[in-house]
């Protein structure tokens, strides 16, 4: 029988790592799947890890019909065995319902791997989605860590710096404030991992730097993540 999984966890936990190891065994087995992806940070129609890992996929965009696609490919010859799907928080529900259909009617394996909530600690709608429909949910195991030491559980966006928590669901890091003027300098928007405390007290990595007086337990500049 063929499976729906879903695996989720914060950034920065190894999702992307998860999903070309996936392809990367199954295909060495013998199957032949397909890539896909969503807004990823290293650009369009790409599946990165921050470990530096690349591969090409299909981008996934609004309007993407995942069962128009699996059938053209079946009907046109072409093997699909499984689907490994990518930055999933981005999907729409609708897309979410014909990944279900393509296991449960063509017998085709899906994996979805994708972070469950936004900035705000709210499921984004496709997460969402995702958890009423998949057979399992699977948090990963690699903890990410807050700046503190402890787990992060919680994504937090900044802007120029500042946590922020308003603003739209989806906004993908280091973009232009494109509606200030051109003299202007242009609005950083960078993300986070935190621990639920430090979430809630919007005590970044940069904010403890300047108000703590002992020293970080982390020193890394990479945690302070460009992506969601």
């Amino acid at each position: 029988m063929a499976e729906f999984l879903y695996f989720t966890g914060p950034m920065d936990c190894g999702k992307s790592t998860l999903a070309l190891q996936f392809d990367h065994t199954h295909a060495a087995g013998g199957r032949k799947g397909r890539l896909f992806t969503s807004q990823d940070r290293a650009g369009e129609a790409t599946i990165s890890s921050r470990l530096g890992l690349t591969r090409p996929a299909i981008e996934v965009s609004p309007g993407f019909d995942f069962w128009d696609y699996v059938v053209g490919q079946l009907t046109g010859g072409e093997r699909i065995d499984y689907l490994v799907c990518d930055e999933t928080q981005f999907y729409q529900p609708v897309q979410v319902d014909q990944l279900a259909r393509i296991v449960d009617e063509l017998q085709i394996d899906v994996v979805a791997v994708g972070i469950m909530t936004d900035f705000q600690t709210r499921l984004f709608p496709g997460s969402q989605r995702l958890v009423e429909l998949c057979d399992k949910v699977e948090l990963l195991q690699v903890r990410a860590l807050c700046w503190c030491g402890e787990r992060a559980t919680h994504n937090a966006r900044t802007v120029d710096g500042v946590m922020v928590v308003e603003g739209d669901q989806v906004v993908v890091g280091d973009v232009v404030d494109r509606d200030a003027a051109a003299t202007d300098p242009p609005v950083v928007v960078a993300y986070e991992v935190l621990c639920r405390r430090h979430h809630r007290r919007r005590v970044t990595r940069a904010v403890a730097r300047a108000t703590l007086s002992d020293p970080l337990p982390f020193e890394r500049d990479d945690e302070e993540l460009t992506a969601p």
